[in-house]
């Protein structure tokens, strides 16, 4: 079960989904689809593992706590949604939501993990504010921003899938060129955009997802033990 806290910024205020009591935090960026199942299912993996997991509404700007299903007929609204975004002012919540995990009792060393969108989002972040670690998979807006990558101090951990529609090999090239030490790159090769989302279908790619969550397990114990 999560609880619900609550991230005051200077023009408003918004929640953060939060699961579990006593361990590392992990700040869970979410993919268009808002915090939905998705984002649950993965807070539960994490909380599974020792991890306190906190979910912010990314999308509060736009509409609060707005979710939709992980549907083919539901892309292009979350992709709207994605299109609407203030990165820079998002870019301030995210950091603010960090703050409210870090500030959590039982909360100790603390890393930003997100997906897609959040995959981006969580890079940005990590450029920005103080964190242990950074995982990011399949950011499309990651080989648009390596100018950002000089500014993480933190350990940082990057997932594609080798047939991303979105994002070209050789944009995981240059990602790969621009990275700095402390920093691994991982490339599914069979895997597609959002390989890893197992509540929709169109997307997952159970092999895929495996081998990289596995990754991600060893990278977060390492960099957050």
């Amino acid at each position: 079960m999560s609880r619900v806290e609550r991230v005051v910024v200077p023009d408003g205020e918004f929640s953060l989904h939060v699961w579990g009591d006593r361990g590392p935090g992990i700040l869970l960026v979410q993919e268009i689809f808002g915090v939905g199942e998705y984002m649950e299912a993965v807070a539960e993996d994490l909380v599974a593992l020792g991890y306190v997991v906190a979910a912010p509404d990314m999308f509060w700007r736009i509409e609060p706590g707005w979710t939709i299903p992980h549907s083919e007929e539901a892309v292009p609204e979350g992709t709207s949604m994605a299109s609407r975004f203030d990165w820079e002012r998002g870019v301030e919540d995210a950091a603010a939501a960090l703050d409210v995990l870090k500030g959590l009792p039982g909360v100790g060393k603390v890393g930003v993990l997100g997906f897609c969108f959040g995959g981006t989002l969580a890079y940005r972040l990590a450029a920005r504010a103080e964190g242990d670690s950074l995982v990011s998979f399949y950011g499309s807006g990651v080989p648009a921003a390596l100018e950002l990558m000089e500014s993480i101090e933190a350990p940082a951990q990057f997932h594609f899938g080798g047939n991303d529609p979105y994002i070209s090999r050789e944009d995981v090239a240059k990602v790969e060129r621009a990275m700095r030490d402390g920093m691994e790159i991982h490339v599914q090769e069979d895997g597609g955009h959002a390989f890893h989302n197992r509540k929709a279908p169109m997307f997952y790619q159970p092999e895929s997802a495996e081998r990289a969550w596995r990754l991600t397990e060893r990278f977060l114990a390492r960099t957050l033990s």
